[in-house]
């Protein structure tokens, strides 16, 4: 269920990435949503699933995604038994596919903490309709509360709604 104030942001892998991909359609909103985060407007979170992947990544790239961690005052979340339970069923209901196990965690894992959104760009298997409705559908079923799956974008129109 969303609170009123600041918004508790899970912040999943391919944000990491957008920051420094200077390409990409949305990498400036991933910038300012970090400013935003570090500024005290947004809470920002990330798990251990995501610090595990950015681990995967090659150097300078690796340490320069985890240094967003510390610059920003990112919270790293603790993997728990309650969010691989909350996961595998994320899997068994075919929301996520079974052979991307980590995508499903994320969901999870700001669905456990109780998060008010998980921030992506993952449209193949996070960010796309059919995840954001069945996993509000299981959480609900489950005990938890829905989570919203946005882009920095949709974020950002929290403060200015003419984005």
């Amino acid at each position: 269920m969303m609170r009123i104030g600041k918004l508790r942001l899970y912040l999943e892998t391919t944000v990491f990435n957008y920051y420094f991909d200077t390409d990409r359609d949305g990498h400036e909103d991933v910038v300012r949503l970090f400013e935003a985060i570090g500024a005290g407007r947004y809470e920002g979170y990330a798990s251990w699933y995501v610090t595990d992947e950015l681990r995967e990544a090659p150097e300078p790239k690796r340490s320069a995604m985890l240094s967003l961690i510390e610059q920003y005052g990112i919270a790293v979340l603790e993997s728990t038994s309650e969010a691989a339970r909350l996961a595998e069923i994320y899997l068994k209901t075919e929301i996520i596919p079974s052979s991307y196990r980590l995508d499903s965690l994320h969901v999870a894992a700001a669905s456990v903490y109780k998060l008010d959104c998980v921030v992506s760009y993952n449209f193949q298997h996070i960010n796309r309709d059919k995840t954001r409705i069945l996993t509000t559908n299981v959480n609900n079923t489950e005990g938890y509360g829905g989570v919203v799956i946005c882009t920095a974008k949709e974020v950002l129109r929290h403060e200015q709604p003419d984005i």
